[in-house]
């Protein structure tokens, strides 16, 4: 019959006798998996705050495009008006006769003989949207447009993007039957009575400058939406990089746990290897805390 095994008392030693001792025993191979989470959790939370700042610069590039819209049709505008202006200083306009139109629609004879053009409607926001837009055409501090911007998601905002540019595509629908016919009348009066042609080109040129404000204004709606966009994305990629900068400092606190634990069992294990690894983990968060603090 074989003897009973006994443990040798030196091993005996070096075995944790209590729950808290297995505890305290694997505290480094825990906290390493804790610096490693939380270095993976830093390197994600830098990404995505690379991605909020590239789409920020995508959405300021589509915003520049509708300023550049607004411009320029308040350019084409101005042009109209000094034209029709012209005109009228240069020549005598008699009022445009309504047989000139022909069979135009309701809409188009209210364009030519009386300036009316379609109405240009605005689009309808959701109320924390609508009090970010009214933060930022009112030069509000930054402060007050973080705070009320806070209040906006995302979804809020495509939404609204969505409801800017159906405003602009229904002003484009109502208007273009107008535009057709301006087009062909001013193509079959081209060579026409002078006079005739004389009126109805001031009249052409009242509802374009009209025309062409509602339309700049429709583009700078659509702006201001994008710069909203801009300014939830910058907002997210600031909240990222804060994020991130904390789970760096708490990588960097779990590595310290590491290499106090490391030291610790060098010191009782009088043992080379560890002495080493502890050296390594100490000059690791020492070049860390150099790079952060002094470079």
């Amino acid at each position: 019959m074989a003897g009973k095994i006994q443990i040798p008392d030196e091993l005996k030693k070096d075995l944790p006798q209590t729950k808290w001792g297995k505890i305290l025993a694997a505290t480094p191979i825990i906290m390493t998996v804790v610096a490693t989470m939380l270095a993976g959790l830093a390197s994600s939370e830098m990404t995505k705050a690379q991605y909020d700042r590239a789409q920020a610069a995508q959405l300021q590039s589509k915003a520049g495009d509708q300023w550049n819209y607004y411009q320029a049709k308040k350019l084409r505008g101005a042009v109209a008006r000094n034209s029709m202006d012209l005109l009228a200083a240069t020549a005598d306009i008699p009022p445009l006769n309504p047989a000139v139109l022909g069979q135009a629609d309701a809409a188009t004879a209210a364009a030519f003989m009386k300036g009316q053009i379609p109405p240009a409607l605005d689009a309808k926001y959701e109320d924390n949207v609508a009090a970010a837009l009214n933060a930022v055409a009112g030069s509000k501090p930054e402060t007050e447009v973080t705070l009320a911007l806070a209040k906006v998601t995302v979804e809020q905002l495509d939404t609204a993007m969505l409801a800017a540019k159906a405003a602009v595509d229904a002003f484009d629908v109502a208007t273009k039957p107008i535009n057709k016919t301006s087009d062909k009348l001013d193509d079959a009066l081209m060579f026409s009575d002078k006079p005739v042609f004389r009126s109805f080109s001031v009249a052409r040129l009242r509802y374009t400058a009209a025309r062409y404000d509602a339309e700049a204004r429709l583009n700078q709606a659509v702006a201001n939406v994008y710069e909203l966009q801009v300014r939830k994305a910058n907002l997210s990629a600031e909240r990222h990089h804060r994020r991130s900068a904390k789970f760096f400092f708490g990588m960097l606190a779990a590595q310290l746990g590491v290499i106090v634990a490391t030291f610790s069992i060098a010191a009782q294990k009088k043992n080379l290897l560890w002495s080493i690894a502890a050296a390594a983990g100490a000059t690791a968060v020492s070049f860390a805390a150099y790079v952060y603090f002094c470079i």
